[in-house]
């Protein structure tokens, strides 16, 4: 008998519980640390809501606003992810801060639109080591030849919509990852790397104005 595949369960996530099932990626502990240090920015940053994008099952993005209330726009090319976070936002008590879009990050943000803390998760495995990780969903691991194509998409949306003043916490593989994004920080500057045990987490910020 095959495992259903839409089966749902639930998982800690700080003090949410968050329900997946492996249309998405699993929720994993240590990018609570991305929640948190998005949710620290928030304190200083200026007025606005929350963008996360690929999203995933938005438990990155509800356990920032559920540590420092905001107003959160989620994204993700997925409709199962979409589902899922309009269901865990809710179940977090948190539906009526929360809005969820389903498209390409270029397509369903709008132009001018700003934001003071954006979270973005993208993809970051290297294509050809995708193999090594059976069991998560390839639409949400597959980052490309390099692991960037992705990261690269949500640069760009950060660099168009991050407001002055503003930070951006993007998830990565490596330090060499993040080093290699760098000539395309196109208003941005990169600031502290932080790594975890199963990845990292690069801090970016609006570049003043010479």
């Amino acid at each position: 008998m095959t495992a259903n595949p839409t089966a749902t369960r639930t998982t800690p996530f700080g003090h949410l519980a968050i329900t997946w099932d492996d249309r998405v990626l699993e929720p994993r502990s240590w990018t609570e640390a991305q929640s948190t240090w998005a949710a620290e920015l928030l304190t200083g940053a200026p007025e606005g809501p929350v963008l996360e994008l690929c999203a995933g099952a938005g438990q990155i993005g509800l356990l920032t606003i559920a540590l420092a209330p905001r107003r959160l726009v989620c994204v993700d090319l997925d409709p199962a992810a979409v589902e899922l976070t309009l269901a865990n936002a809710e179940a977090a008590g948190l539906g009526h801060l929360v809005e969820v879009r389903e498209g390409r990050i270029d397509e369903v943000l709008r132009e001018g639109e700003l934001f003071p803390v954006i979270v973005a998760d993208p993809p970051w495995v290297p294509r050809a080591d995708t193999g090594r990780f059976p069991q998560d969903p390839l639409l949400a691991i597959d980052g490309g030849d390099d692991g960037l194509d992705v990261a690269r998409t949500c640069v760009a949306a950060i660099a168009a919509h991050l407001a002055p003043g503003g930070s951006a916490v993007l998830q990565l593989g490596t330090r060499e990852q993040a080093e290699l994004l760098v000539p395309e920080l196109d208003g941005l500057r990169l600031g502290q790397v932080r790594r975890h045990d199963r990845g990292v987490l690069v801090r970016l910020d609006r570049e003043d104005p010479a």
